[in-house]
């Protein structure tokens, strides 16, 4: 299993209604709004890399009101 952080920018006044359309999402754990440079905190599962890839280009990525992603692979050192 393969977790990640994605960090979500949105458009002025979306990172609520995006988190919640996220959050029902097939692979996602939790969704949460945020300050700072980024407005929206995901954190996925998926079985390998390339799946986790998929779930973000094709579903997250399609989510009106996005404007960029950043997905970060939790690494266990």
């Amino acid at each position: 299993m393969v977790q990640a952080y994605i960090l979500i920018q949105t458009e002025v006044g979306k990172a609520a209604a995006v988190a919640g359309e996220i959050s029902g999402s097939a692979g996602v754990i939790s969704a949460e709004d945020v300050t700072g440079p980024y407005d929206v905190i995901v954190r996925a599962e998926a079985e390998n890399v390339d799946l986790l890839g998929k779930m973000v280009v094709a579903k997250i990525q399609n989510v009106e009101g996005i404007t960029r992603t950043l997905t970060c692979p939790v690494v266990h050192l």
